[in-house]
């Protein structure tokens, strides 16, 4: 109640600022202010959707405008009481969100915990490459043999799902990975399958499953603590036709993107070249998607993440998921025809542009007739488009992976389908809620239950 109260303290005190300092005038600060990033976007726009002279001119626009915005607060000498209200403001939004926080770590991490026994077989694939390096840095071969596991390091030639299927079948109780979330995707759908506990190495550039798990990336060598004091608990699967994803599948811009093999070593680089093609092109990719009786097409980006994130970023950072154990897909579609909309996406989680929602299933199909027929496979989560407009194939990032799915794609969630081997001590921060609710902090602020009359 205490944090509910000081949070709308700030939030009337940051409004108080504006007014004290330009009276009826600060309602034209304001939307100046707003004004800097919506230009930023529509700059940011056409530095994605066109090349050449354009492309220039967005990147100006995309720096000058902000900078522009700051200059004219300065020289009026409303520089320090904007800056005093967004730190005000700052302070609201982040004292009502710990208002309304959980107490105690995410429910995702507590329920179906139990104590493990020590595995008597582990096995442990690690990827030398993977992470710039970390298998090596960290003396992960060494460490993980001095604890007991069987190590095979992955030379870029073998079948990951096949090495896994076969330390089961050599009598492994224990399958690790040490390595990208794409390589943790293949082992974990193994050990679902054969119902064999998995443990979570994080040696990968981003292992996003290893930080919602609560694992400290920086020390892939302390997730072998799991072994020998470890408890277990489960968690949901995804999966986008018969693949497994343990963080997200991407169609759409990010897609195409990931088919060009440089994308991995110029990341930045690579999608600049593609995106005008992509955004703008006469052959411009568009999706459709349907999701119970919910359906949207025309789309350019679409995210299907194994439970919903925090925040709707792009698929490189898509934020922090909350809880693992959901049931539940989190949907994130992008859809921006022009510079207008572009600017709209200013607004954040509020954008036309921008749709949210969760899911037990989506399908997914390239085209814009939501007419189209489809017959699907439930149990495999592929289909045919019978409209001969579409392509019969969908291009799609895995967990970052490049894959090429039949169309339609079906994706779907498997609850509690993983059993995760974690350590005991780990680093369980619930991640940042999308928007504030402030008609439940204020209901907390006087008193009342949120949700509750």
């Amino acid at each position: 109640m205490g944090r509910a109260r000081l949070a709308l303290l700030a939030l009337v005190a940051s409004v108080a600022v504006l007014l004290v300092a330009a009276g009826l005038r600060s309602v034209l600060w304001v939307l100046l202010g707003l004004a800097g990033p919506a230009l930023a976007a529509v700059g940011l726009w056409w530095v994605l959707a066109h090349t050449g002279v354009l492309r220039v001119l967005g990147a100006l626009v995309a720096v000058a405008a902000p900078t522009a915005v700051l200059v004219l607060f300065a020289v009026s000498g409303m520089l320090l009481p904007a800056l005093l209200s967004l730190a005000l403001w700052a302070l609201a939004s982040t004292t009502a969100r710990t208002a309304l926080g959980p107490a105690r770590p995410p429910a995702a991490r507590q329920r179906g915990r139990a104590a493990a026994e020590v595995p008597r077989a582990p096995w442990v694939l690690m990827n030398p490459r993977s992470g710039g390096g970390k298998v090596g840095r960290f003396h992960l071969v060494e460490k993980a043999e001095a604890a007991g596991c069987r190590v095979v390091l992955l030379d870029g030639g073998q079948d990951v799902a096949r090495l896994a299927r076969q330390a089961v079948a050599e009598g492994a109780d224990l399958l690790a990975v040490a390595g990208g979330d794409g390589t943790q995707a293949l082992v974990a759908e193994v050990a679902a399958r054969h119902d064999v506990p998995f443990m979570v190495i994080p040696a990968g550039t981003r292992n996003h499953f290893a930080l919602d798990l609560g694992l400290d990336r920086e020390d892939p060598a302390g997730a072998l603590d799991a072994l020998a004091h470890g408890t277990e608990v489960r968690v949901d699967l995804g999966f986008a036709a018969d693949r497994v994803f343990v963080n997200n599948a991407s169609f759409g811009v990010y897609g195409f993107v990931v088919t060009d093999p440089a994308y991995r070593d110029a990341k930045a680089g690579t999608a600049l070249r593609a995106m005008p093609a992509l955004l703008t092109g006469e052959d411009a990719p568009r999706l459709r998607m349907r999701a119970g009786d919910v359906g949207v097409d025309g789309l350019q980006a679409l995210l299907v993440s194994n439970n919903p994130y925090g925040r709707a970023v792009d698929a490189a950072r898509p934020g922090r998921r909350e809880r693992l154990d959901t049931g539940l897909l989190g949907v994130v579609c992008v859809r921006v025809a022009n510079a207008a909309q572009a600017a709209g996406l200013a607004r954040g989680p509020h954008a036309e542009g921008l749709i949210r929602l969760t899911a037990e299933q989506v399908v997914v199909t390239a085209g814009t007739d939501t007419d189209a027929d489809m017959d699907m496979d439930m149990d495999t989560g592929t289909g045919t488009d019978t409209d001969a407009g579409t392509d019969p194939t969908l291009p799609a990032g895995i967990d970052g992976e490049h894959v090429v799915l039949p169309s339609p794609v079906v994706c779907r969630i498997e609850p509690g389908a993983l059993r995760v081997r974690v350590p005991r001590r780990r680093r369980l921060r619930p991640s940042r809620a999308a928007a504030t609710d402030w008609r439940k902090v204020t209901r907390l602020a006087l008193g009342r239950t949120p949700g509750r009359p």
